[in-house]
């Protein structure tokens, strides 16, 4: 018998089990993928320990999140409140470089490393957010679009703040990789544009397309994952390709197919990505360092809560949306590692 048969048994068995209990006290059933990775990876009962293949899987779970949230958002709100994912975002990372800096100037920090920790602390995790928001129907609810276009406009952030660091670590950027983002992110604006001017898209082979379903997954697939390879080439975020592929979608009303055809793949990969992240958690250390890692995620997690609601609440939100908001975008993402 192949040995990835009882691994991948386990693992299904395991989801399902922490799931369902899980479910019972009304969790959302990100955590159970992550405490699933956790009890079956290296640092735990060692059933998993590949786990670079399950990540870089997982990955593809992600662009399709970033894909079927696409397609439940409706362009023309998101653009109509541009005020909060522009001026929300140079808020939220100018606020976090003044604190960093604050910081760095009490523990005699260089400049460099002020600013590195104040960009870290700026961005959130867009999978996390966006699961979330998609588990609790809100990915179009009045907060969930504030969300979104902030998490946008991070992804687009990214670029201006590695320039930022790399001439602040005495390296000078790639004009190639510079010029590549900076015209990636202008065609990226300009689609967006494009799709908000037009009432309707007509997708090519579309309505050949609508009674063959097994082609409907191939082309769905090319659909996701090619607006991800372009953004990836181009030096941005493949989840924001995968996101402005489903607000096309969203905007040629295709969503309805395109959404059969992807949603089993959706659900696995992305309790896969999910689970590689619970793999990462090294239970030993976390007890060696509890207290510092509490203190600092505590720390992390009130900043930039405060900082997020009341840039939310100057911007004309209620106070209740905002600090929903802000805790949804209070965590650090995955960007802040590169």
């Amino acid at each position: 018998m192949d040995p990835i048969m009882p691994i991948f048994v386990g693992a299904i068995a395991a989801i399902l089990l922490i799931g369902i209990l899980l479910r019972r006290l009304k969790q959302p059933h990100v955590i159970a993928y992550l405490v699933a990775g956790a009890a079956l990876g290296p640092f735990g009962l060692s059933v998993v320990e590949d786990a670079v293949t399950i990540s870089r899987l997982g990955e593809v779970g992600v662009v399709l999140l970033l894909f079927f949230a696409g397609m439940e958002i409706q362009l023309p709100k998101l653009l109509a409140s541009w005020r909060v994912p522009v001026l929300g975002t140079l808020l939220l990372i100018a606020g976090s470089v003044m604190v960093s800096f604050a910081v760095g100037w009490w523990s005699d920090w260089p400049i460099g490393r002020s600013v590195l920790v104040g960009f870290v602390i700026s961005l959130s995790s867009t999978g996390v957010v966006m699961k979330l928001l998609r588990d609790r129907g809100e990915t179009d609810d009045p907060v969930g679009i504030d969300v979104t276009g902030v998490l946008l406009a991070q992804d687009l952030a990214v670029i201006p703040m590695l320039i930022a660091v790399s001439l602040l670590g005495g390296t000078a950027p790639d004009a190639l990789t510079v010029g590549s983002q900076l015209v990636g992110g202008a065609v990226v604006i300009g689609l967006l544009v494009y799709v908000a001017r037009h009432d309707s898209l007509r997708l090519p082979f579309g309505s050949l397309l609508r009674e063959d379903h097994e082609l409907q997954v191939f082309s769905a697939f090319l659909l996701a994952f090619g607006f991800a390879l372009l953004t990836g080439f181009a030096g941005l975020s493949v989840a924001l390709g995968a996101f402005v592929a489903g607000l096309v979608v969203g905007a040629a009303r295709e969503t309805e197919w395109v959404t059969e055809a992807l949603h089993p793949f959706y659900v696995l990969l992305l309790a896969l990505f999910f689970v590689s992240v619970g793999m990462l958690i090294d239970f030993g250390f976390l007890y060696r360092n509890a207290a510092v890692i509490g203190a600092l995620l505590v720390a992390a997690f009130v900043l930039n809560t405060v900082i997020t609601a009341g840039i939310l609440r100057l911007l004309g939100r209620t106070w209740r949306n905002s600090i929903y908001g802000a805790t949804l975008l209070a965590q650090i993402g995955e960007f802040s590692f590169v």
